[in-house]
């Protein structure tokens, strides 16, 4: 447990001064990116075109994004993903556009990229005990309220974060 909170600080702080620490694989043709990263690296570099290519064409229910909005200063977002994997390419751009259509600042969110076995700088995989990207974390006031590992257990992940931020799950 204090492991797991030392974990917890060490990427809320880092993530508040928007810096990153991360190391870059090349393997077979592709960069894989291992350790705490931000949006607009991936957003910025032209080896991540699928980023901005996710966010077009999805826009999030109204319903959704005003429960969002309404606990937007309450909770804060602990996302893993891997440059490599299929779904954190599909979802994790979608997320943002969720976030920024609910007013969500960047700093409520700490981003981690894993690599193929889904290991970090840091172990902080391990610490969240994190089997598949992305995994979506919901905390508030530094303790975990809930999270959705790919698609959810509905299909519906954009909707089943919401019910974790607004309490309904």
């Amino acid at each position: 447990m204090k492991y797991l909170l030392s974990a917890l600080f060490v990427v809320i702080t880092l993530s508040s001064f928007a810096q990153t620490q991360y190391e870059v694989i090349e393997k077979s043709g592709r960069r894989i990116l291992k350790g705490i990263i931000n949006r607009d690296l991936l957003a910025n570099d032209t080896t991540f075109k699928w980023f901005r290519q996710q966010q077009e064409g999805y826009k999030p229910d109204t319903e959704i994004v005003s429960n969002i909005k309404s606990k937007a200063a309450e909770v804060q977002y602990l996302v893993f993903g891997g440059t490599w994997c299929g779904d954190t390419r599909f979802l994790l751009p979608k997320f943002y556009s969720l976030l920024d259509a609910a007013g969500v600042n960047e700093d409520r969110v700490s981003l981690v990229a894993v690599d193929y076995s889904k290991k970090t700088i840091g172990n902080l995989s391990e610490a969240f005990n994190i089997q598949r990207v992305p995994t979506f974390i919901v905390l508030k006031d530094g303790k975990e309220v809930g999270r959705v590992v790919e698609y959810g257990t509905t299909g519906q992940w954009d909707k089943e974060i919401s019910e974790i931020v607004s309490g309904k799950k």
